[in-house]
């Protein structure tokens, strides 16, 4: 029985063996030329000039909060409604600026007693001064979008101060707060715009 598996066994090494010769010069004439490969740079979209961004220098001392989940997402929505919009970077950085101001872009419902009138959503927005309905103002694409067509009817917006071209649309009863928030703002967009 010894005999049989070891006669066994050298022919199934010999099978092997004759199986590498004969697949051995066929892979090495195999063509086996290098393939030259042309590194893929990656492209990173140029992040907004601060220069447009703040256009004047800020004014005053500057806040800044750390954002949550929900701010960096009312963020971003604030940003796509810019763009919706037609408005530049600039304008994205006046309503985040605004928002963080009014609720630190929390979009906020009725808030009791504490609430300012009917005021809600990311822009405080009351539906009684003609803002739109609750279910609109606490949309943020709509509200942003309700700020952009007030800030747009602003002659010149471009050109003032954070503070001035928020507070013409706002008509807020702190008018110079806005103007704390204008770098965090410019930061948020300049992370945010192209991404």
């Amino acid at each position: 029985m010894n005999s049989i598996f070891r006669k066994s066994m050298l022919s199934v090494a010999g099978l092997a063996f004759a199986g590498g010769v004969f697949a051995g010069p066929v892979a090495a004439h195999a063509d086996v030329t290098p393939v030259k490969t042309t590194p893929v740079a990656a492209v990173q979209a140029e992040k907004p000039d601060t220069g447009k961004l703040i256009p004047h220098g800020v004014q005053g001392s500057q806040s800044r909060i750390d954002l949550n989940d929900e701010q960096v997402a009312n963020t971003k929505a604030i940003i796509a409604a810019t763009k919706k919009a037609g408005m530049d970077e600039r304008a994205a950085v006046v309503s985040i600026a605004t928002a963080l101001q009014e609720s630190k872009l929390e979009n906020l419902g009725h808030l009791g007693d504490r609430n300012d009138h009917d005021s809600q959503g990311l822009f405080q927005q009351r539906p009684s001064s003609g803002w739109g309905t609750v279910e609109q103002i606490t949309d943020p694409e709509y509200s942003t979008t309700a700020f952009l067509k007030g800030l747009k009817q602003v002659d010149g917006w471009q050109d003032m101060p954070l503070t001035k071209a928020a507070q013409t649309v706002q008509v807020s009863a702190y008018p110079d707060h806005y103007a704390q928030w204008e770098q965090q703002a410019a930061d948020l967009v300049a992370k945010y715009w192209n991404s």
